[in-house]
């Protein structure tokens, strides 16, 4: 991945810090806005902006935890083939969801 740009920044006695002012640019961040630091394995930290339509944090955990398990397990990764694909079709038949479709009252 090439780099933008590098930019530093210098922690205060509280380990605080500025966001440098091309990075808050590129992120398109405001004054209150919130930051996620995300470690890779290599030690390579990198920060994205936090967005109030990210959705479910249940789901954002549950995502996690497979990526953890993939990535500490590869070995247990299979091919989804076509007969379990045909298992799963005779389970639910013909029915047809439409997922933006809302929820009607009974089932919310």
């Amino acid at each position: 991945m090439p780099v933008l740009a590098h930019e530093l920044s210098k922690l205060t006695d509280r380990y605080q810090t500025t966001v440098p002012s091309g990075v808050r640019k590129q992120l398109n961040l405001a004054k209150g806005d919130q930051i996620r630091y995300c470690t890779e394995p290599d030690g390579r930290v990198y920060i994205e902006p936090v967005r109030e339509e990210e959705g479910d944090p249940a789901l954002g955990a549950f995502l996690d935890f497979v990526e953890a398990d993939i990535k500490a397990h590869p070995e247990r990764l299979r091919a989804f083939d076509g007969a379990l694909h045909d298992r799963l079709k005779a389970l639910v038949g013909e029915v047809i969801v439409d997922l933006d479709e809302p929820l009607s009252p009974d089932d919310e």
